[in-house]
């Protein structure tokens, strides 16, 4: 190794061997920690005699050896260039030593002076290097004849090379080598834990000075200065991926790593490996006296010999793979026995249930009654910390070891919430055991409804409808909890599983408070999507869905209420506003590891996008929604993030990937839900954009049916109407098609711009051409700062009834337009409709004013006639809108004109920012 830490021990050993070639024996120990690098010095030294005109022969001391009489001294002489004749002698010695020794357990001193000898009289054939690996675990008989060697090496050509571990064995015969090894004839070579600089050396030998740069603060810490340690960092980061040793990452810590770990502590004694194993198993240094059997003195000589090689800092694990390496190295009767008994004295000394939870799933088993309501206590706890995982881990070892049914089916229930939260599709093998649960009275109360939301959501409607007919026949009997979850029911069914209304006892009346604030925030939110859905958008629902989404946090029952919340804004009118809100969310449950929270509130902002016309931004979440949770674990759900695929796909005419889509099978069951109505309006819209326009009427029409089936017949919820009157025009029936768009003109309120602004555009396209520029641009103005997809097909439709009507100075300032906003939103379909409008030019297009420009030279009113200029309105229409005389808005356009350096309107760019003319 070079390594400035051993320069100085090569010189020394240099200096000790010059004086051994001459006639001066001497004696060196190398002394350091475990895998402090001192074997790798001394078989590099005893690698390099040759050079140094020297023999060196080789031995290594083992505790599986300790008992081997003789076994060290065997191993040199093996290793010894003897002559047959003294190799037949040496091993006779041996046998002779080793059977004496068996018989009365005394060393006989002639052989040992033989045995001396044989290695004297090979040191005045050529200088002898001794070397002996861990000397302290020598046996007994081995150190006898080394410690005669060393009181003779003085007046002989011989280096006796010895390592020793620092806190190793200290016997008789240890101590009275130790004296032999002190000055002058002997030196002591202590190698010190790697410095900074050490460590920046070799690794930048082995992985390159930037990273060595980087990562030495952290390699230093991780390994404690121990070069077996560093080297298994080393090996771990060179095998890594690029991506995961990429700049700012963590060091990688794996199984180089780990060995190192294990193969550090395997160099210790029984005694010191005993206390890693139990700091690895319970971090409490008050019980591990207890735990581990070791008295105080022994276990603190442990945890500083556990310091020095590298393992612990403080007393703790330098990292977690460290311990886990302590944990996977433990066999499966000590794990069971040491997590056994960390779990019985953490609950007998008070210890937080999740402390003795963890110990109790590490023994894999439970012993003794106590156990269980801690586990479930745990799970409850670490559910409300975001610890799902841990909550799982706790459940599953407490169904495991319960007998008692009705326990068995809360903890069940318990289980199946949890998991839940991870995946829907994991917990499915409970439902049979908890719907035989419910038939045979075990699950009762809120447990009861957890198995029905499960079986709605796997589409096992059958078994659904027969739960809620037990549950309903027990309802006298329900405690208040469960009367407050069954209220919130009512309106979270309506509102998803509105086919299961006539199980849903309207008469049940809420009580006159909910049990906590967590229960009367998510029946505000379920009431409030039920009644939006019911009556379409109002004030108050968005008001009530607001102020539950300002106070509601991802806790362990809140995302009823949040999603609740965000499709009450959602299909209320003001997807906008639930967008902010929904971001919030999706980091939350990202943060707190619930992919089964992430994926559906994905899907939830993926519909929002759509509505906002961000059809990009649409089809990117709806594919995270099915990434994160795959479909198979969607259930009847799974229409929410498909039917976006397909809308968005068909808007960007991607018709290959929407095929792909409609391929892939969905449960029958969902098209008794709302979810349903979204596919069916999806793959409507889809089959009108091909031109298969029977296909699209008849889903269209179906979800007309259902919708009003169901009492949910709301413009916010699918605008079937717009698309089956478009469907209609295009089969050469106008008079049906007015029809159902003067029907969804007069379901539209305020509060629904959006739907409004697409009817408007369908009756300007039933109405007379000389009326359709009007109504489009109604429908415009009401799509501004809204959805951009339905702005740009209103403004295409806006270029053609211009054109039509020979308006062509409109034509192409619409156009511009148009096409900006189907390039905004990637809607190629519509682009290439546009590509061959009269008046379009791509150079001039390439030469427009920038609206940045626009803004920074124009004043505020000049900005706004110069936006509906830009829009295409005329000076008469900009007076009227604007409250202002012609005159006005002719000197406002002169001045634009100079102040941009444009000879007309038809040169004002067309993303003047248009939302000047939605604000009037």
């Amino acid at each position: 190794m070079k390594l400035v830490e051993r320069a100085d021990a090569i010189a020394t050993l240099d200096g000790l061997l010059a004086s051994a070639v001459c006639g001066k024996g001497r004696i060196a120990v190398i002394a350091g920690a475990v895998a402090s690098g001192k074997t790798e010095l001394l078989h590099t030294y005893a690698d390099r005699a040759v050079d140094r005109d020297a023999l060196a022969i080789t031995a290594i001391g083992a505790d599986t050896e300790r008992d081997l009489p003789f076994g060290v001294l065997t191993q040199l002489l093996l290793d010894a260039p003897l002559v047959a004749e003294e190799q037949q002698r040496a091993m006779n010695l041996l046998y002779e030593g080793a059977r004496a020794d068996d018989c009365d357990h005394k060393i006989d001193p002639q052989i040992v002076h033989a045995l001396g000898t044989i290695l004297l009289e090979l040191s005045h054939r050529y200088p002898l290097i001794v070397a002996v690996d861990d000397i302290d675990r020598a046996d007994r008989q081995s150190l006898v004849c080394l410690s005669y060697l060393a009181r003779r090496a003085r007046f002989a050509p011989i280096l006796l090379l010895f390592t020793q571990t620092e806190q190793g064995r200290r016997d008789e015969i240890g101590f009275e080598m130790e004296a032999l090894w002190r000055p002058p004839h002997g030196s002591r070579i202590v190698l010190p834990a790697l410095s900074a600089e050490a460590v920046r050396e070799l690794a930048a030998s082995q992985v390159g000075e930037a990273d060595a740069e980087r990562l030495v603060p952290a390699w230093q810490h991780l390994s404690g200065g121990s070069p077996m340690l560093l080297r298994g960092l080393l090996d771990d980061h060179r095998e890594a991926p690029a991506a995961v040793t990429a700049a700012g990452s963590e060091p990688v810590t794996g199984e180089h790593f780990a060995r190192a770990v294990v193969s550090c502590l395997h160099r210790t004694n029984v005694r010191v490996r005993r206390v890693a194993q139990g700091l690895a198993v319970c971090a409490d240094v008050t019980l591990l006296d207890q735990l581990v059997q070791v008295d105080d003195a022994q276990i603190s000589q442990a945890v500083r010999t556990l310091t020095t090689i590298g393992v612990l800092s403080g007393g703790a694990f330098r990292h977690p793979a460290a311990r886990a390496a302590v944990l996977a190295d433990l066999d499966e009767l000590d794990r069971v026995d040491l997590f056994g008994r960390a779990a019985v004295l953490a609950h007998r000394g008070g210890a937080c249930s999740t402390v003795v939870a963890a110990h109790l799933v590490g023994a894999g088993e439970v012993n003794g009654v106590w156990a269980l309501p801690v586990l479930e206590d745990a799970a409850r706890q670490s559910l409300r910390e975001g610890q799902v995982a841990a909550a799982v881990r706790y459940l599953q070892l407490a169904l495991r070891a319960c007998t008692d049914s009705q326990r068995r089916a809360r903890i069940t229930a318990a289980l199946v919430r949890a998991e839940w939260r991870i995946n829907p599709s994991a917990p499915t093998g409970y439902l049979p055991e908890l719907a035989a649960a419910l038939r045979g009275g075990q699950l009762r109360g809120v447990d009861a409804l957890v198995l029905t939301k499960a079986l709605l959501w796997h589409g096992q409607f059958a078994e659904a409808r027969e739960a809620f007919e037990l549950i309903g026949a027990h309802h006298g009997d329900a405690d208040a909890e469960t009367r407050a979850e069954l209220v919130i029911t009512r309106p979270l069914m309506l509102a998803t599983y509105p086919s299961f209304r006539p199980l849903l006892h309207p008469g049940t009346q809420p009580p006159v408070a909910m049990p906590t604030v967590s229960t009367s925030h998510r029946l505000s939110a379920a009431t409030a999507l039920a009644g939006v859905l019911r009556d379409g958008p109002s004030e108050r629902a968005t008001t009530v869905a607001e102020r539950i989404l300002r106070n509601s946090r991802l806790d362990e029952m809140s995302l009823d209420t949040v999603e609740s919340a965000l499709l009450t804004l959602t299909y209320g009118g003001c997807p906008a506003s639930a967008a902010g809100w929904c971001d919030t969310f999706v980091d939350e449950a990202r943060m707190r590891r619930s992919p089964s929270r992430q994926a559906r509130l994905a899907a939830i902002r993926a519909e929002i996008s759509m509505r906002l016309g961000d059809l990009v931004g649409a089809r990117q979440r709806a594919t995270d929604a099915l990434t994160v949770l795959p479909s198979s674990s969607w259930g009847v759900a799974v229409g929410g993030p498909l039917a976006v695929l397909i809308m968005a796909n068909t808007a960007t005419g991607d018709f290959g990937t929407v095929r792909d889509h409609l391929d892939q099978p969905v449960p029958e069951e969902m098209f008794q839900t709302r979810f349903g109505l979204h596919y069916l309006y999806a793959r409507g819209r889809h089959s009108l954009a091909i031109g298969e326009l029977p296909l699209a009427l008849r889903d269209f029409r179906r979800c007309g049916q259902l919708a009003a089936q169901w009492g949910m017949d709301t413009p916010g919820l699918v605008p079937w109407r717009v698309d089956a009157a478009e469907t209609l025009l295009r089969m050469n029936s106008p008079e049906q098609a007015q029809q159902l768009v003067a029907e969804q003109l007069n379901r539209c309120g305020d509060g629904q711009p959006r739907v409004r602004a697409m009817a408007l555009r369908l009756y300007a396209a039933c109405g007379e051409l000389r009326h359709r520029p009007m109504f489009l641009r109604q429908s415009a103005d009401l799509h501004n700062g809204g959805d951009d997809y339905e702005l740009a097909r209103t403004l295409v439709d806006l270029t053609e009834a211009l054109r039509a009507l020979g308006e062509s100075r409109r034509v192409r300032l619409i156009a511009r337009r148009a096409r900006a906003t189907a390039e905004k939103v990637g809607a190629l379909p519509l682009l290439n409709g546009l590509k061959m409008e009269a008046g379009w030019d791509e150079e001039e297009s390439a030469d427009a004013i920038s609206p940045i420009v626009a803004v920074a030279v124009l004043s505020e009113a000049e900005h706004r006639v110069a936006a509906l200029a830009a829009a295409g309105y005329s000076n008469r229409e900009i007076s009227e809108k604007l409250y202002i005389t012609v005159s006005t808005v002719e000197q406002h356009l002169t001045r634009t004109y100079r102040k941009l350096n444009v000879a007309r309107r038809g040169d004002l760019p067309a993303s003047l920012s248009p939302d000047y003319s939605a604000s009037v």
